[in-house]
């Protein structure tokens, strides 16, 4: 996914970098269509490469499941009642 790092987006979607390759997609922080572009850019340079079977990869390996956001909201309520 290529995402505008913004709300439950941020949560879920990590930045990939080369250098350490961690992520799961591409983020931008701005709203603006040439960030976006850099980042289309960046995901059109990396597919059909080893690289972009390591973002597969590691998308794979996420849980976004409600299962997941579920236990984290009732941990936040515990917290918070303690």
């Amino acid at each position: 996914p290529i995402v505008r790092s913004t709300g439950g987006l941020k949560d879920t979607i990590i930045d990939f970098t080369l250098d350490e390759k961690k992520g799961n997609g591409f983020c931008f922080e701005e709203y603006d269509s040439e960030r976006l572009l850099d980042r289309i850019n960046t995901a059109l340079e990396l597919y059909n490469t080893k690289k972009w079977d390591i973002i597969v990869k590691n998308a794979m390996k996420c849980d976004n499941s409600i299962e997941k956001t579920a236990q984290k909201y009732a941990s936040l309520y515990r917290m918070i009642l303690e």
